[in-house]
């Protein structure tokens, strides 16, 4: 996980708004943002898209997410916009490269995830256990407590 070089963080009155993008918005960001909304409880806006948002949310992501209790039924992949970005005060960057805007004050992260696609369930329940720590780590440093692992 590497943070770009900018610092600024969400006002400690606000509720910050954190954005997670990938490539397809199918697979890795939809897990992020699940994740995300379950530990949040709403204290986070949790928002994801993708550079080229593939057409369904990848079936293998969402019966891990299954698994844990928690539906993706809701996703649906979406296109990822300078508007979103600006919208955002932390941008999650998995795999979307050079496609996802940059602009100052807010805060980007790269989080170097394998993707999912074409990978079998064991495959993916490690990517989403990692996903699930990345999120974790980062509501911790947004202020946002999280149970503690399992």
């Amino acid at each position: 996980m590497t943070d770009r070089p900018t610092d600024a963080a969400p006002s400690p009155t606000s509720v910050p708004v954190v954005l997670y993008a990938c490539i397809h918005n199918a697979g890795r960001s939809v897990a992020a943002r699940v994740l995300t909304e379950h530990y949040a409880g709403g204290r986070v806006e949790v928002r994801s898209a993708g550079s080229e948002p593939g057409s369904s949310v990848n079936p293998v992501v969402a019966a891990v997410l299954a698994e844990r209790g928690l539906s993706a039924d809701a996703e649906v992949p979406t296109l990822l916009t300078r508007a979103a970005v600006e919208e955002a005060d932390v941008v999650v960057t998995m795999g979307c490269g050079e496609t996802c805007p940059v602009f100052p004050g807010k805060r980007y992260l790269d989080w170097d995830v394998d993707d999912p696609a074409g990978r079998d369930r064991p495959s993916v329940r490690h990517i989403v256990d990692d996903i699930d720590r990345r999120v974790r780590r980062l509501l911790g440093e947004l202020g946002v407590p999280v149970p503690a692992e399992a």
